[in-house]
């Protein structure tokens, strides 16, 4: 008999300890140095990248339209076509040297490939007999890069 009536008792004590002891590490928080901080996370502004992107993106989509027409052969065609791949270049390396590229971990590698193949492609639509072949391989640069990191 006295085993059961020591049972709600010892529970109650155990209970007691368990709330007395989460007090007291609830009321001195301050005491306990801080070991799980978060790191410190320096990513883009969502916007700015989104701008430039789009703005490259635009530029590609001209590119691509123009190409459309890669047969005609007329000077104002390759001046359109070289046009458009400066404004490429220009953008594509503006992105490069922000620091947007460096908090992009994606853009590090990407865009020295994506602009190299742009300076190709410009030289090549600027010969005296234009080549059009890297200005159609960079005008699907974004499918390109976007497929390979999602």
């Amino acid at each position: 008999m006295k085993s059961q009536n020591s049972k709600p008792a010892l529970k109650a004590v155990i209970s007691l300890i368990a709330v007395f002891a989460l007090a007291g590490c609830s009321t001195n928080s301050d005491s306990f140095p801080q070991i799980a901080n978060p790191p410190p996370f320096d990513y883009i502004d969502g916007e700015d990248l989104r701008s430039n992107m789009h703005q490259l993106a635009f530029e590609l989509q001209q590119l691509d339209m123009a190409l459309l027409d890669a047969y005609v052969d007329r000077p104002s065609f390759q001046r359109q076509i070289v046009d458009s791949i400066q404004n490429i270049e220009r953008i594509g390396g503006f992105i490069q040297e922000t620091d947007l590229a460096v908090r992009h971990p994606f853009l590090q590698d990407d865009m020295d490939r994506f602009l190299s193949d742009v300076r190709r492609a410009r030289m090549d639509a600027e010969r005296n007999v234009p080549r059009y072949y890297m200005a159609g391989r960079i005008s699907g640069g974004c499918i390109n890069c976007h497929s390979d990191n999602r």
